[in-house]
């Protein structure tokens, strides 16, 4: 188990291989916390992907929860990119996974 530190360095790295590779989106799975109340590191991811959106290092970001056909960030990402619909993560409010769109 990372400390929070470790894993937001772990997700800085990954998002510039992401952008290396030219990927424009990164389907995050950072956990939701052993006792499934919400960990640190998913509540810091979250938090640092809002700063990154704010200072326009990422495009947006849809967290696990409201990853559903009836979110309207979702739903147009999903019009966008039809694939996603079968996301096994779609629909199933995982607080674990965040879809980061670069």
């Amino acid at each position: 188990m990372p400390q929070v530190h470790e894993a937001l360095q772990r997700l800085d790295r990954e998002l510039v291989l992401a952008r290396q590779d030219k990927a424009t989106l990164l389907k995050l799975i950072h956990g939701y916390g052993s006792t499934g109340a919400g960990g640190d590191i998913r509540i810091a991811v979250q938090k640092r992907l809002l700063e990154m959106i704010q200072n326009g290092q990422i495009r947006g970001c849809i967290f696990g929860e409201n990853w559903s056909k009836s979110d309207d960030a979702a739903w147009k990402l999903l019009q966008s990119h039809p694939d996603l619909k079968n996301d096994s993560d779609l629909g199933r409010r995982n607080q674990g996974i965040t879809v980061v769109l670069l």
